[in-house]
């Protein structure tokens, strides 16, 4: 079978908590802090117990794909740091050492059950330019159809800060759409997303979130552990991005891991969002990032976002950063609040002397190509 037989596969949807054991492809993703010790090394206690977690998934028909972190943090023991680098260089160097240590223990894990497992390095342009993503997919369906356990993690060997992901739960959650996984589990040091921090009297677990709104007025921290990235608020818009392009989202801890697909009562559920997304629109609002900023008056504002129309010359005010004609930009209001991501109709340089222009104007100044919106409404998202 070659990549381009697989074809994309749609998601169960599962909107009930009650469906989770139904789920028959399913993405793990397990946080640095769930599978390091205090003092830095990797916990290999851990690790065996979430493999055995995946077997008997798979035994009863599922395919699994884990999304690890700990690369960094499973080489700051050997390599004698004392918490996560700030610096990217170290950063590098230290993933370059503890992306073997990390590969190494996941295949011992899953050698006690006969199991393969491969590693699949990820940096952000590999799943959000459309020339790579399909390859990836092509990928991981190849290992899964040959009864390889894939695992995942961002390449931080080699990415930057332009290109990199930040964090594994994102990356989870764009390798849940590219794969059609009907489940998401994000495993972390909480046991659920609390109405407060958990530690606080009268902190309440939320077991069910169906709408973004529901979470108005509860507390929510965004700096993760000391040798992770990620913390609440990187899995909250996880969830969200799954739960846009149909994977439900399970938020637990990793103790919890085994209850959870055995249909316990635990963590917090996000179940999918019914009906079809525009693929493309979600791919703009979760899977990009903006290779400029548009900045535009009021009036531009109220028409994108309000009036859902599409961005004209005559509203633009000005241009921050270079870009080509084509890719996704933001689109910020005169205080600087992006309100819309768009793939734009011209480039930077061409944007320029178009700026606060009628399309009549355009027209006469610059030629009928340019007479056209910069963003159509079809091509943006209001964020």
């Amino acid at each position: 079978m070659t990549g381009s037989d697989f074809t994309t596969r749609l998601p169960a949807r599962l909107s009930v908590r009650s469906q989770i054991t139904s789920a028959r492809r399913i993405v793990i993703k397990v946080g640095s802090s769930s599978l390091t010790t205090p003092d830095g090394h990797l916990d290999d206690e851990r690790v065996r117990s979430l493999a055995d977690d995946v077997i008997t998934l798979t035994k009863r028909g599922c395919d699994v794909v884990l999304v690890s972190s700990g690369a960094i943090a499973a080489a700051l023991g050997v390599l004698g740091l004392p918490g996560r680098p700030s610096d990217i260089a170290v950063q590098q160097a230290a993933a370059s050492v503890g992306q073997a240590i990390l590969a190494r223990a996941w295949s011992r894990a899953f050698e006690r059950h006969d199991r393969i497992t491969g590693q699949v390095l990820l940096t952000e342009s590999d799943v959000i330019r459309s020339e790579t993503y399909r390859n990836v997919r092509s990928n991981l369906e190849a290992l899964l159809e040959l009864g390889v356990i894939p695992v995942v993690n961002e390449n931080d060997a080699t990415a930057t800060h332009e290109i990199r992901f930040g964090d594994n739960d994102r990356l989870a959650s764009l390798v849940s759409q590219l794969i059609g996984a009907d489940l998401l589990v994000l495993l972390t040091d909480v046991d659920a997303l609390y109405t407060a921090p958990p530690k606080e009297p009268g902190a309440r677990r939320i077991e069910l979130v169906e709408d973004a709104s529901q979470l108005e007025g509860v507390s929510v921290g965004s700096v993760g552990s000391t040798v992770g990235t990620g913390g609440m608020v990187t899995k909250l818009a996880a969830a969200q991005h799954a739960a846009s392009t149909g994977t439900a989202t399970l938020l637990t801890s990793a103790a919890n891991a085994r209850a959870v697909l055995e249909g316990a009562e635990v963590g917090t559920f996000f179940p999918a969002k019914s009906g079809r997304r525009r693929s493309r629109l979600v791919w703009l609002r979760f899977a990009t990032r903006g290779a400029g900023t548009i900045r535009v008056d009021a009036g531009a504002v109220d028409a994108l976002r309000t009036r859902r129309r599409s961005l004209l010359a005559v509203g633009i005010t000005g241009v921050e950063g270079a870009f080509p004609a084509g890719v996704p930009v933001d689109v910020a209001g005169p205080d600087g609040t992006v309100i819309v991501r768009g793939l734009v109709a011209f480039s930077s340089e061409e944007i320029t002397p178009m700026m606060g222009l009628t399309t009549g104007s355009v027209r006469r100044t610059l030629g009928e190509r340019y007479a056209r919106p910069v963003v159509h409404r079809d091509d943006l998202v209001v964020l």
